[in-house]
């Protein structure tokens, strides 16, 4: 990129972010505003995931908890990054610095939050990680301000293979998407298949986005590994999917695909009938419990009948502890919040007094889930069946191998 294209891309950056309502004006920062913005992909590959769901999933917290907090009225912002790094940040610079705002919810994938993570440190803001999943998040490049609500790598990662590695699936080929949260979970998941004595045969790394991945699906299978581990998210899962089963991948009796990282939008995309019987691991399913399916059902009303993902709960979840937490701390500065963030249990249809570490992570329960049949589903989006609960003490990481530094206190 020369320097004058890059100017020219600024420009256009800057002039994008001016029409945004999301991203109030200097003049109307105020110290009687809590103000929490939602930045994630809300027009591309990961908008079912997070997006405007993302949004009104905050806007349900907001009305769950009351609209003021100390006083102060609660305000949710909210704006699209594009699955890009550098508009993340000009977003994240500009309404810290201009807008006011006080917390950043969600963060969309990886490489933006990893980008957000560091001007939230610097600055001292509250960042609830709910859609982007790589453990550097709460390893190396953990934050005293970052909490990482909803899943991880690890964590995903662990599910899966140890489901796979008990049926004797022991030789892997991964399918990876080529950015900080591909690599993130086809490294994690490679360790689990290295420590359980299986063999990784090889990778093959695809771009963000897409939309032929017939040459690297054809590589996969013939190194005959016996599964082709999809290390990658939303449409890329789903695409991934698709055709593979066009080329017949993964039908065999020797060899099967396994989605590392599935959601329940990417079951809706794919159909029952083609995605019956694939398992994978989420620390949400709208219809596990009671609580569970009230919170669906009342997300489902504003989203036309959609229902929430684990990412959108995950936002849920962090919002609402955000706010318990200012209000149990007294102030909205973000050391006193995220020290009462850490003391405070996370509560609510998601977990019961779940505990956050040193490093932010939030340590729930994860769930390893089946896709029903078309027979066994009883209606619109009931596609989910949970066949294994995974204790927080073995669905995270170790805080001692994540490499954080805030975690040297705890573990002494």
């Amino acid at each position: 990129m020369t320097r004058a294209s890059g100017r020219l891309r600024l420009a256009a950056l800057l002039g994008m972010l001016a029409g945004f309502a999301a991203a109030p004006a200097a003049a109307q920062v105020s110290g009687d505003v809590v103000r929490i913005g939602v930045i994630n992909d809300m027009s591309g590959l990961y908008s079912d995931l997070g997006g405007e769901g993302a949004v009104e999933a905050a806007r349900l917290a907001v009305e769950d908890f009351g609209p003021t907090v100390l006083g102060k009225k609660i305000e949710i912002v909210a704006a699209d990054h594009q699955n890009k790094p550098d508009i993340a940040s000009v977003i994240t610079r500009r309404w810290i610095d201009e807008g006011g705002v006080d917390a950043i919810a969600d963060g969309g994938n990886s490489a933006t939050a990893l980008a957000i993570q560091g001007i939230v440190r610097d600055k001292k803001r509250i960042f609830l990680i709910s859609g982007p999943g790589s453990s550097d998040l709460t390893g190396k490049q953990c934050s005293p301000y970052g909490f990482h609500f909803t899943y991880s790598t690890y964590a995903e990662a662990s599910a899966v293979t140890k489901a796979l590695l008990k049926q004797k699936e022991d030789t892997w080929f991964f399918l990876t998407a080529d950015y900080a949260f591909g690599h993130a979970l086809e490294r994690d998941a490679s360790g689990f298949v290295a420590r359980a004595g299986g063999k990784v045969l090889g990778a093959v790394r695809h771009p963000l986005g897409a939309s032929d991945l017939s040459s690297f699906l054809l590589q996969a299978q013939n190194s005959r590994a016996k599964v082709i581990a999809l290390a990658n998210a939303g449409g890329d899962t789903v695409n991934s999917l698709k055709q593979a089963a066009e080329f017949g991948i993964g039908k065999s009796a020797d060899q099967r695909i396994a989605a590392l990282l599935m959601l329940i939008t990417d079951v809706h995309s794919l159909g029952l009938q083609a995605a019956q019987g694939i398992i994978y691991a989420t620390s949400f399913s709208w219809t596990q419990s009671a609580a569970t399916r009230a919170f669906g059902e009342r997300f489902m009303a504003r989203r036309r009948g959609q229902a929430p993902t684990m990412i959108q709960a995950g936002v849920y979840s962090g919002v609402m502890h955000y706010l318990k937490a200012v209000q149990a701390a007294g102030t909205d500065d973000a050391d006193a919040v995220a020290a009462a963030m850490r003391k405070l249990p996370v509560d609510d249809f998601m977990s019961q007094n779940a505990r956050i570490r040193a490093d932010g992570q939030v340590l729930r329960n994860m769930y390893l889930v089946q896709v029903k049949t078309p027979a066994e589903s009883k209606g619109p989006w009931d596609y989910e069946k949970v066949i294994a609960t995974i204790a927080p003490e073995d669905a995270w990481r170790p805080l001692a191998e994540g490499g954080c530094e805030l975690a040297k206190e705890e573990t002494k």
